[in-house]
Parts: C-alpha cells; sequence; structure tokens
C-alpha cells in the first residue's frame, strides 16, 4: 500500500476533507496548491498543511515529487462558470499543468497517480433510463468539461509498467467541507434552505444528475490508492453507486422536508437541462473495497443539519469566498491576480513560505 503520497489541490474544498481522512487512516500526506481558496473557511481545517504555495503550471521539478509513492492530482479550476470566464486558463491548468505533473511523476518514479475527473464529460445523454459507463461516448459541452477529457487523452500514453495513471470520474460532489463550496447543487439547495428558508430550482427538475458525498470521494480514492495495479492501471472509474444517480426535482423535496424550508420550482427555459445517469458496475467489481456510504437523501439530510448547527446567515451563504467564481473574480478585481491567473508579486511574496500548522510539509 502506498503510503507516502502528495495531495495537490490541498487547500481546496475536497482537499480539505481528503488530508485528514487519509492522515487518519496512517497516510504521510503532503500538499502542493496555489492558495487560491486557502482563505475561503466556514469552519476550522481539521489538519491544514503548511509549506509553500504553488502553481502547477511551473512551480515544481521532478525533484520534488522523488519518494512519494503516489500523487492524488485535484487541483483544477472547477466548474463551468470559472471555464467560460477564461478557456485559456482552464486549458492551461486542468490539462497541460495536470500533464506535466504527471509526466515529472513519472521521471520521479512515483507509481500512481490518481485524477480528479469528472462524469460531467459524458453531456447530455438523450435516454435518461440509460446509465452510461466508462466506455460510453464523451460529449463534453463546457470548456471545464473539455478539460478533463483532454487530460484523460493526455495522460494515458503516459502508463508505462512502473506508472499507473487512474481517472476517477465524479459526479457532482456535496457534503460539508471546511472550505466549503455553495455553488454545486446540492450545498446550494441545503444552503438556500437554512439561510433562506427556500429550495429553488431553476429547471424543471427533471434533468439527472450522479450526485456523491464528499466523505465517498475519499473512499474511493483510498480504493484506488490500495488496490492491486492491474485492477486500475490505465482506467477510469465513475465514483459513486446507483442509488446516487437523482433528478433535480427528487433532491430538492428532500432538502425542503428536511429543512422545512419553502420549494419553488421556477421552470426557467434558459436554466441547465442537461441530464445522464451513470453506471457505477465497474467501480463495484474492480474496487470491491469501495463501498459508497451516502445516498443523497440521507446526505442532504444529514448537510441540513450540519449547517443548521452552524447557524449558517443569509449573509455567509451569499458571500464571494463560497461560490469559486466569485472569488476568482474578487482577487482579480483587487489586483491579488494578474492576468495570467498568477498571484502578482506582492501576494506571491507573501504566500511563498508558510508555518506548518498540523500534519506533514511538502519541503
Amino acid at each position: 500500500m502506498a503510503k507516502r503520497i502528495l495531495i495537490t489541490g490541498h487547500l481546496g474544498y475536497i482537499g480539505s476533507v481528503m488530508v485528514p481522512y487519509f492522515l487518519e487512516a496512517g497516510y504521510e500526506v503532503h500538499g502542493a496548491d496555489t492558495g487560491f481558496f486557502e482563505p475561503c473557511l466556514l469552519t476550522p481545517a481539521r489538519a491544514a498543511l503548511g509549506g509553500p504555495r504553488v502553481d502547477l503550471r511551473d512551480g515544481l521539478t521532478p525533484r520534488d515529487l522523488e519518494g512519494f509513492d503516489a500523487v492524488i492530482h485535484l487541483a483544477a479550476l472547477s466548474n463551468d462558470p470559472i471555464g467560460n470566464l477564461n478557456e485559456r486558463w482552464t486549458r492551461e491548468i486542468n490539462g497541460g499543468a495536470t500533464v506535466r505533473l504527471a509526466a515529472m511523476a513519472r521521471e520521479a518514479g512515483v507509481e500512481r497517480f490518481l485524477f480528479s475527473s469528472s462524469c460531467i464529460m459524458y453531456g447530455a445523454v438523450g435516454d435518461p433510463t440509460h446509465a452510461v459507463e466508462e466506455t460510453a461516448p464523451l460529449d463534453p459541452r463546457t470548456q471545464y468539461a473539455r478539460s478533463k477529457v483532454d487530460a484523460e487523452r493526455a495522460l494515458s500514453p503516459l502508463a508505462t509498467e512502473r506508472f499507473s495513471p487512474v481517472y476517477l470520474r465524479n459526479g457532482t460532489v456535496y457534503g460539508l467541507s471546511p472550505r466549503m463550496r455553495f455553488d454545486t447543487v446540492l450545498n446550494s439547495l441545503a444552503g438556500s434552505a437554512v439561510a433562506g428558508g427556500a429550495v429553488r430550482v431553476f429547471s424543471d427538475g427533471k434533468p439527472w444528475r450522479p450526485v456523491v458525498h464528499v466523505e465517498d470521494v475519499c473512499a474511493a480514492f483510498r480504493a484506488a490508492l490500495e488496490a492491486p495495479r492491474e485492477a486500475v492501471h490505465n482506467e477510469a472509474f465513475n465514483v459513486g453507486a446507483g442509488f446516487v444517480n437523482v433528478q433535480i426535482g427528487a433532491l430538492a423535496r428532500s432538502v425542503a422536508e428536511s429543512s422545512g424550508a419553502r420549494l419553488d420550482v421556477l421552470a426557467q427555459p434558459e436554466a441547465d437541462q442537461r441530464t445522464y445517469r451513470t453506471s457505477f458496475s465497474k467501480i463495484r467489481a474492480r474496487l470491491p473495497g469501495f463501498q459508497a456510504r451516502w445516498t443523497p437523501q440521507e446526505g442532504a439530510a444529514r448537510l441540513v443539519e450540519e449547517l443548521q448547527a452552524l447557524r449558517l446567515r443569509r449573509e455567509q451563504f451569499a458571500e464571494a469566498r463560497f461560490t469559486r467564481l466569485h472569488w476568482l473574480n474578487k482577487l482579480l478585481g483587487e489586483g491579488a491576480l494578474g492576468e495570467d491567473l498568477r498571484w502578482t508579486a506582492g501576494c506571491r511574496a507573501a504566500r511563498s513560505t508558510r508555518p506548518a500548522e498540523t500534519g506533514e510539509v511538502m519541503a
């Protein structure tokens, strides 16, 4: 079992849950992150990794990766609105930097490279009763989706007998994280319910989505990390279980019932109507150690309870730091980030060295 791992994007939404998950499992965890979302905390970080902040487009060398058993690559510009903000940034960070990192990892002798991909690459499936498998044609509709497709295709030729890329295609992730996001569907529904007393669905509620709890994402990555090489080498896996496929309307009703909030189905014609259901037969067969724990209904109820316990306020829910596009626009507007989406000189110096807090630190 790989024990010394590097998690990129460890200061993001998923990374802030994954770091303590792997520390508690006995792993030596190191991090690499540019620090865009470091201050975006809703709750205190459970286990923060200190050390330098790096831009993966140019901030690491093969020597930095020597001695790691595996790399878990979460770092990315993370959704469609950001991809539409500047397509070049998404191509460079989600695509080019991913391939650069993997090539360096291979050169450094890292054996396994787990890439955080997305089911969004399936696009819109004409028959919503059909659950798409990993071999289904890919139909990316946005720059973010295209960046995941392009990265997977560029990583595959890097596979060797000693280097195994693995592509974990997450559904829409939800659940409480110290660095919370309210711009994913279930998080948004639950946040709106608790903070504002209303659950608003902008589509007609009929589209299907696979929604997976962030803790189940962590468990899937661990299963892929610990699986025999022949089970995962250069393979893609949809992350979840059959029960995570849910219609948006049903999801909203679960949130409304759990919170007591009003349900408004607005059915706006311009709302996102993409619909697809995802098959999880492959991950069930190849990674028997992985068992998704949270149904959307149970996960929604838990998230509502957690946000109620935090006494989430309307103004918190609306804060820029919990919506990725708004936060990046804020940093750009303040001049903290330049036109290349890199820290400007003064901000870069302030972030170049950070004291360790807890856990292991990347040198």
